[in-house]
This record gives structure tokens, sequence and C-alpha cells, in this order.
């Protein structure tokens, strides 16, 4: 039987379409080259944050975090879902200052934040340096281990009627369906196209580049740390154009494992570690938090992840290929609004009521797609 939709992409964007269309009524087939979890989902530090880089981008990952609490209870306690809450740090007065309207634009969002001051922050967080300044808690924020969250969105797309292949390469997109690298053809109503970097192999003209990161986890120090810790200068590095760029990130694993980001690079291919970023990346997190100098780090490894030039993602259908929807583009907020975009895409796909406003999400607001 020919599948309503066509899912290219096993990572956790591709499983959480696949699981809300499957719950929607369709026939859903979800093709993985390799495994469950791979590519930018394996590269993903997890956290479900609420990012404030455009309106737009709050609404999507408001709506992700809302979606992954409710689904948590569902996948069970192997997605490691943690409520606790992100607490941005300022290093200094002049990020203090950002702090209130951040602060007022997350309630009017109608997400919980509140201003922490330098005299406070240690009550919350003792980990922390003496020298900083104050920050701002956002207590609903949240972080999974994102490989299983892709594992558990299939394995519960699965249960709800979705066929489910890994070890399946596609090789090209065809009208009304796909090719497999062994010359079968797929045929389907619509394709989604959730293949992360890979996307491009698919599609040259996409406004899509890879950047590198790095990650580091510690062994285990339970207790160590109550909230994930992010630097308020995060959204400069994380939208910047810079070659090389870190800013601290730090996230407790339920284990008490310490699992510490991030760095971006682009022009990069190699998945070797680069030791000079990993240095400034942790010397960074040492400025903020000391008493990692402590710690043992067991493992580091590296990932790509697919941006845009806006740094919004591609969800919506594909201008000039009818059927064919992208749901890629993510960069470092695939794992907290993939469930968002699985809401939007079903609901472009199934022509029913829309969760937010598509408009800054649609690959037609890029040229070079618009007239493709």
């Amino acid at each position: 039987m020919i599948p309503d939709v066509l899912i290219i992409g096993g990572g956790v964007v591709g499983a959480a379409c696949a699981l809300d269309l499957a719950e929607a009524g369709c026939r859903v087939h979800l093709l993985e080259a390799e495994g469950l979890g791979g590519g930018a989902t394996a590269a993903a530090m997890g956290h479900l944050v609420a990012l404030d880089g455009s309106p737009a981008e709050l609404d999507l990952c408001r709506l992700g975090v809302e979606r992954w609490k409710a689904l948590a209870p569902r996948l069970g306690t192997a997605l490691e879902f943690d409520p606790c809450g992100t607490l941005w740090v300022a290093r200094d007065d002049e990020e203090l200052a950002l702090v209130r309207p951040r602060c007022e634009a997350y309630q009017v969002a109608g997400i919980s934040a509140e201003m922490i001051d330098a005299r406070h922050l240690h009550e919350v967080e003792s980990c922390l340096a003496p020298h900083l300044a104050g920050g701002m808690r956002v207590p609903g924020d949240a972080v999974i281990y994102p490989p299983a969250g892709a594992r558990l969105l299939s394995e519960a797309a699965h249960r709800a009627g979705a066929r489910i292949e890994t070890g399946t390469p596609v090789a090209t997109l065809e009208p009304g369906g796909v090719r497999l690298m062994d010359g079968t053809r797929i045929a389907a109503g619509a394709v989604v196209l959730a293949a992360g970097s890979a996307s491009r192999e698919f599609l040259r003209h996409l406004p899509l580049v890879k950047r590198k990161g790095h990650l580091a986890i510690t062994d285990r120090h339970p207790g160590f740390l109550r909230h994930q810790l992010v630097e308020l200068g995060y959204l400069k590095s994380a939208h910047g154009s810079d070659a090389d760029s870190v800013a601290f990130n730090l996230q407790p694993r339920p284990n008490g494992q310490l699992l510490l980001g991030s760095s971006r690079q682009f022009g990069d291919d190699s998945p070797e570690l680069r030791p000079a970023l990993l240095r400034r990346m942790i010397h960074r997190a040492l400025d903020y938090v000391p008493g990692l100098a402590e710690l043992n780090v067991i493992r580091c490894w590296t990932g790509f992840r697919p941006t845009t030039p806006d740094h919004r993602p591609l969800i919506g259908p594909m201008p000039g290929r009818p059927g064919l929807f992208l749901a890629c583009g993510h960069e470092g907020l695939g794992i907290t609004t993939a469930p968002a975009t699985a809401a939007l895409l079903t609901a472009q796909i199934l022509g029913r009521s829309l969760p937010l406003d598509p408009a800054p999400f649609l690959p037609s607001r890029f040229s070079e797609l618009a007239h493709a």
C-alpha cells in the first residue's frame, strides 16, 4: 500500500514528524540511511530551551517545550527528561542590563522567567564563579538525551502504525516518491525531507550550511549542578557568522555527568577534534564554573548541524515541487523544536488549523527556492 507520507531521515525531527502524522491518521513510512538518532541529533546537547533570537523563534521554541512536556511521560525514563530549568548567566553589568527586557519578552510569550541578582546567584547555583553579575532563570526549560528521543519517538510512531526502516539510504527524490540506492522506487502521497545536513545531497540549492560543533562530557558528580547554565552571550555565538566561536553551556545529566558545550565552526567538514577550539571551550567554561577544573572529561566528540542564512529552519512545502515538504535547517534548536516542527508540518500537509504562523519558516522566503 502506498504511504500517505514518506519521511527521509530518522533523527529527532523526522521521528517527531512520523509520530505526529501517524497519530493524525496518515500511513507513514520513515526511511533512515543508517541508525536512528545519528547525524545532527547525536551532535546536539539536548536542551529544551526557550530561545528568543526572534519572536518567531521564541514561538517555535515555546510550542516545542510544551509538546515535549506532554510527550515525556509517554516516552518513559529512557528519554532522560530532566526539568532542571535554565539559568542564563551575565558576566558583567552590561550583560545584566539585557536581562530585564528579556524577562519581559518571555513573560509576554507566556513563559515564566525571573531576574537573579549577583547576591542571590550563588543561592540558585553555588558552583558559579563569584565575579558574575547575575542572570535570568527560566524554570520551565528542560534537557533530554537526544539519541534516545529519536528512538523513542520512532517506537511510538511504530505503535501508531508507522513503518520505520533503518539502513535504507535514499538515492534521489522523484515526482511522487523516491528512489533507493538499490534502485527500488517507493511512491508516496507526500515526501518530507528531514535529513539534517544531508538534505543538500537531495536538493543542492537548499540554503543550508553545515556548522561543526564540539561536545565534552565528564565523569559522574551527582549534585554538582542543578540547572542548565548558559551564558547570556550565547545568542551572539549561535547566530554569529565568525568561522570559529565558543559559548558557555553546561548541562546536568541524570546520572551525575556534566555535558559541556558549545563551539561552532564553518568550513570544517572533518569529524576530527580540534584541540585548540576544545581548549577555548573549556577555558571559557572555567570562567563561569571554576570547579570544573577538578572534574575529569571522559569523552569528546564532534558533529554537524545544518543552519540557514537567517537562522530559522525550513518547514513547509518546497516551491515548484508539489508533494515535497522540508523539515530541516534547525541547527542548535532541532531538539527543542522537533515536536513543534512536526505539529506545523502535519497541519500544512493535512490542511488543518496551524499551531503558529508558518511564514517565518516557509522555504519560499528564500528567493533561490521561491524561483527554483
